[in-house]
């Protein structure tokens, strides 16, 4: 196995509160810096590990605008990828249609064909699992879904999937695609000397039409938000502060009686 592919995604830093936008009835993110997601970190991480065991490259691409979309490709090369593209997407594109555009452009990158193709089990905006496994439908490709762990085997590879109860071993011949979720480590931090390198390295742009994709099929959008609520606003609690413990047990007994909630 030599080519690795990591799909990543630039979302909202998730370490910091995102309000409502009442206007926009959408997320404020005028002051809220982009990063890559946190679970496409993990697939990168596992990808390089992956690839320093057993040899080959790694290369990353995303989807949008190149000068937004820089210096989170330049974080990813300077710990661990060697290539690094954008696709350029349509003013609109799906979910649905951005997974579509991968797979399209994963058959015109020039380090391809890929054995493994790494991606987050989910981005923290949306949070809604579905790339990885659209990708590996357009494709025609096997998929594991929430790995912990990877190693090769008998030409294929053999993952560690986190279930509900636990975990079980599942095997997959290459090609194939892998979600991954937060495994035993965390991604490492680049040094002075990577981030140096990785600023001179290229990175490479494709267009939908480079990547011979159906501005239908880019567009479409099967699904659609319905409605983004903030959640209540916490109200502050009743504090009982009684000079003996029975009064107090008294007090609370009655403003839970007059709630109706006993």
């Amino acid at each position: 196995m030599k080519n690795i592919l990591v799909c990543i995604k630039q979302v909202p830093d998730d370490s910091v509160t995102v309000t409502l936008d009442t206007a926009t009835g959408g997320p404020q993110l005028k002051d809220v810096t982009p990063v890559v997601n946190a679970f496409d970190t993990y697939a990168l991480e596992m990808a390089t590990r992956f690839k320093e065991a057993n040899g080959g490259s790694v290369t990353v691409v995303t989807i949008g605008d190149e000068a937004a979309l820089t210096p989170s490709l330049r974080s990813c090369l300077s710990v661990g990828a060697e290539h690094a593209y954008v696709v350029t997407e349509p003013a609109a594109v799906s979910a649905l249609g951005k997974s579509y555009l991968l797979g399209k452009a994963a058959g015109k990158l020039a380090e391809g064909p890929f054995d493994v193709i790494f991606c987050g089990c989910e981005s923290t905006d949306t949070a809604d699992g579905q790339a990885g496994v659209q990708l590996a439908e357009q494709l025609g490709l096997p998929v594991i879904t929430n790995v912990l762990e990877l190693e090769p085997k008998d030409g294929g590879i053999s993952a560690k999937q986190e279930t509900e109860e636990g975990y079980r071993v599942v095997e997959a011949p290459c090609p194939c695609v892998v979600t991954v979720t937060k495994p035993a480590y965390e991604p490492r931090y680049p040094s002075i000397k990577s981030k140096m390198a990785a600023r001179k390295m290229p990175i490479g742009t494709l267009s939908a039409a480079d990547a011979g994709a159906e501005e239908a099929r880019v567009a479409a959008a099967p699904a659609k938000r319905v409605v983004l609520s903030a959640p209540p606003q916490r109200q502050s609690g009743v504090k009982i502060q009684e000079k003996e413990a029975a009064e107090s047990v008294r007090r609370a007994m009655e403003m839970l009686a007059g709630q109706k909630l006993i």
